[in-house]
Order: structure tokens, then sequence, then C-alpha cells
């Protein structure tokens, strides 16, 4: 298995000069581990004497959905304590009687839940946590459940609620016990982090509040608002502990079985799970653009800057970690690094011959 080391960090070079984000860290590899990383850039333009390292911690963002929520989810599931089919109002008080109770754990995660497309929490519910937690366990939904594929962060804050629900733990100490501890995945934690490891943490954006660039701090605003713990948002990681999770995604004996979820999970969510509508779905992964077949390469983003992919066809992975908000929230630079990493990460439609 093979990878075009060089013309990989020629492209993540050319981010850093085209100021698409200030530095860049990297990896590829398989369930035996890195066949190839790097590092490119500076941690902060304003300190630039301080480069990007392979341990810098970055804002995962929308990472959390996997990294917490679906994971968790999965660890439930496989414990018996979740049908993805039952309608939610059946099993959890909070919800039943309210627009929501129709809907299914499959539904969230597929993005098909017919939810509010926007989580505008302050502005809707103000900023007490109960008042938030309420209001959208309550809302109305946009359309009725299973009509359409529609991506809302709702869907990651209510399987957060749910996972609190049926554990009796918040979901930072549910994440922690379940799924970080097992694997090895001491860095990853919600945030804010504590100031021995700020210094180490990718800055993103400025924040208008204090004219500085958010460090530490979820820059993701729910995330803020309800504490730095939430399903949409507000863990920190590095790229060592998204190699030690992908690999276990290909490869669930690398870590105790009893202390995560299995292969089961991991096989289901990796399938297209919303039949004819489209974009298509698997749980909470989406395909990766343009990749043939169309189930190959399955992919996370987060809005910071962060991504990672996942083929168990090919029995590949990679992890892409930037802060290109640092300079911007114009997504179609970094999309276009993104495509040409994953191209030259993933050989098209399978692996390529020995």
């Amino acid at each position: 298995m093979t990878y075009d080391i060089d013309r990989i960090e020629a492209l993540l070079d050319e981010g850093v000069r085209d100021k698409v984000y200030p530095g860049a860290v990297w990896a590829v590899g398989d369930a035996h581990g890195i066949r190839a990383q790097g590092a490119t850039g500076v941690l902060d333009p304003d300190e630039p004497d301080v480069p990007m390292r392979a341990d810098t911690v970055f804002d995962a963002a929308s990472l959390t959905k996997i990294l917490a929520v679906w994971s968790c989810t999965g660890a439930l599931w496989e414990d018996g304590a979740l049908d993805l089919d039952q309608p939610l109002g059946t099993f959890w008080p909070e919800v039943s009687g309210q627009p929501l109770e129709a809907v299914t754990t499959r539904q969230l995660l597929t993005h098909t839940a017919g939810l509010p497309l926007r989580a505008q929490l302050k502005n809707l519910y103000g900023t007490n946590k109960e008042d938030i937690r309420r209001g959208v366990l309550h809302e109305r939904l946009h359309r009725p459940p299973g009509e359409a594929v529609e991506y809302t962060d709702r869907a990651a804050l209510i399987l957060g609620y749910l996972a609190e629900h049926l554990s009796g733990q918040t979901l930072d100490q549910l994440a922690t016990v379940r799924i970080w501890r097992p694997l090895g995945m001491d860095s990853t934690r919600f945030g804010p982090l504590p100031d021995q490891i700020v210094d180490r943490c990718a800055p993103t954006e400025l924040d208008q509040a204090t004219n500085t660039h958010l460090k530490g701090t979820a820059h993701d605003f729910s995330a803020r608002l309800l504490g730095g713990v939430c399903g949409i948002a507000g863990t920190f990681t590095v790229l060592d502990d998204l190699v030690a999770f992908l690999r276990y995604l290909l490869d669930t004996s690398t870590a105790p079985q009893r202390a995560s979820f299995g292969s089961d999970w991991t096989a289901t969510s990796l399938t297209i799970q919303t039949g004819t509508l489209k974009p298509v779905r698997g749980l909470f992964w989406h395909t990766a653009p343009g990749t043939s077949p169309v189930d190959d390469v399955w992919v996370h983003y987060g809005f910071t800057g962060t991504g990672t992919w996942i083929s168990p066809r090919q029995g590949r992975w990679a992890v892409l970690l930037t802060n290109k908000l640092y300079y911007t929230r114009d997504r179609q630079p970094l999309t276009d690094v993104r495509n040409a990493f994953r191209g030259l990460a993933f050989s098209p439609g399978g692996p390529p011959p020995m």
C-alpha cells in the first residue's frame, strides 16, 4: 500500500502559502497504524517562529458528532439500551406528547427527522441551559420525519441529550469512560481547555469581544453557550488520538470491545441508510464527493478546518487537521484542498495493486 507523500506535502504546503490555513497536520494509514504523516506551516501567524506540530491540539468542531455522539450512541446500541427504530416518545418521557415523539434515533442519525434546519439557541431559547434543553426537545418539526435528508446540528444536540438520558451520565463523562479512555485517546476532551494545554492549541476565529483569536475555547456558539459540552461541538483533540480512533473503526480488536462500540456499529453506520433519498447518508457519516463507488470513502468534517476519512473497502483512513478559520469562513478554498488530499489518500474505487 503506497502513498504519494511528495504530492501530499506539496498540496498542503501550497495551502499555507495561499493562506487557506496557517498550518496543517496530516496522516494516512490503515488498521496497523500510520503509513505517512507530516506537519506544515505555523501554529499562529502572530508567532511565526512556532511551527505546527504533530501534537498540536485542534478545536474538532463538528467532529464532536463522531467522537462523542455517534460513538456513544453506538455503545448504547450495542449494550441493547437503544433500538434505532423505536419512536423516541415511547421510551423518553421528556419528548412524549411533543412533536419529537414520533422521530426515531435512526432518523436523527441520517438527518431525516424533519428537524428545524438551524439551531440558533440563544435567539430562540435564551441562555439558561434547562430552557434551551426544553426548547430543543419540544420544538415543532420542519417537515414530517422520513421525508427528506436535511442536515441540521439539532440532530446531534438531541442525540447528546438522549445519550445522557439513557446512561445517567453527562456526555463528556460518557464519552470519556466508554470511548476515549479505552481507546487511549488521552488528549481528547471537551473544552474549555486548562491553561497548561492552551499553548499547544491552534487558534481559530477572531473573537470580536476580546480582539483575540479563540484558543482553547470552542468556536461553536452552541458549545460555548452550553458551557463547552454539547452534541454539536466542543471537543478538542490531537492527531494521534484520531489515528487511534480510526484504526479502531477498521479493527475493533485493537481495544477492549466491552469498553466501546464494536464492529457491528461501524459496519451498520458506514452503509447507505437513506434508501432512495438524496444525498445519501450513513449513520452520521456521509459519502465523500466524487468517489466511485459512492459508498467507498466516508467522511466527516469540522467547521474549524478538521476532517477525517475512512474506507473499510480499502482498509484505509486519513486525517487532515487545519485551523483554516483563523483566516476566513469561506469554505471553498479548504474544500478544494480536502478533495485533492482525499484523492491522494485513497485510490479511486479500491486499493491499489500490490
